[in-house]
């Protein structure tokens, strides 16, 4: 095992990406990393694309999970992943740094990048917003975000065609009463990846969202913890929407931020 220590644009494509039909081999010779591999959407999407052939770096804060995550993709026979332990909550730009010089060594190129991870503080009205838990939630959802995106970069260069994903919600779309830092954080993604696309836009990189809706996962729980899971779709029925954007079949979709489960 390798452990590493350290409102929608436009919308001018098909919605193929919600029955995207991955070959058997869609993701082979891709390395992707996966921020927040370790549980709910992270995790599936680590499984998936390691299914499809691609070799996946696991990041996350719980090495116990992340390990858990290595040992299902090995036991299905998949390529054997890379874990890099992180919480993003305490990493510097220098530990992004030293981990995109680390992928450069080990794998010479990075060809995707799914910025998964996210963490929800207890919705509150406006006047009962913290400076701790704004600083906490806007640290991990938008600003470690970007950081470790921009110390990417030169790595994500290497491949011919690199996508990155990030991941949005329908609160960062439009705003709702009492979601308040969470839905900030999103809001700032949104705009990250629509001044990356068109700023990257006549390079070999793109740069999408994802809203992935509402999932069956520990953060949606917390969030609507009266709301009968099992009516909501689970992280591996939304892959079809994450499969298509790493994949080279949407290469030539940059800017855009899809909905997995549009109403």
């Amino acid at each position: 095992m390798r452990q590493f220590s350290i409102q929608n644009p436009s919308l001018n494509i098909p919605m193929e990406h919600l029955n995207f039909q991955p070959s058997e081999h869609e993701l082979t010779d891709k390395v992707i990393l996966v921020t927040g591999a370790g549980d709910g959407i992270g995790r599936q999407a680590a499984l998936t694309f390691a299914k499809y052939g691609a070799e996946v770096i696991l990041l996350g804060k719980t090495v116990k999970k992340l390990e858990s995550v290595y040992d299902e993709i090995v036991n299905a026979g998949y390529k054997e992943p890379s874990i890099i332990p992180l919480d993003m909550k305490g990493a510097t730009v220098q530990n992004y740094k030293d981990m995109a010089a680390t992928i450069e060594q080990e794998y010479g190129k990075l060809d995707g990048l799914l910025n998964n991870a996210s963490i929800l503080n207890s919705l509150n009205p406006i006047e009962h917003i913290y400076e701790d838990a704004f600083d906490k939630v806007m640290k991990v959802n938008f600003k470690a975000t970007f950081f470790l995106t921009q110390a990417l970069l030169p790595v994500l260069k290497k491949s011919p065609h690199a996508s990155i994903i990030f991941t949005s919600s329908g609160v960062g779309k439009k705003g709702r009463a009492f979601w308040g830092e969470y839905a900030f954080s999103k809001f700032a993604t949104e705009g990250l990846m629509q001044t990356m696309a068109d700023e990257f836009g006549h390079t070999n990189i793109r740069t999408n969202c994802i809203n992935p809706g509402g999932t069956k996962t520990k953060m949606r729980s917390k969030a609507y913890p009266a709301e009968d899971a099992s009516k909501l779709k689970t992280p591996e029925q939304i892959m079809p929407t994450y499969l298509y954007l790493m994949s080279d079949a949407s290469k030539k979709v940059n800017g855009e931020s899809l909905d997995a489960q549009p109403k």
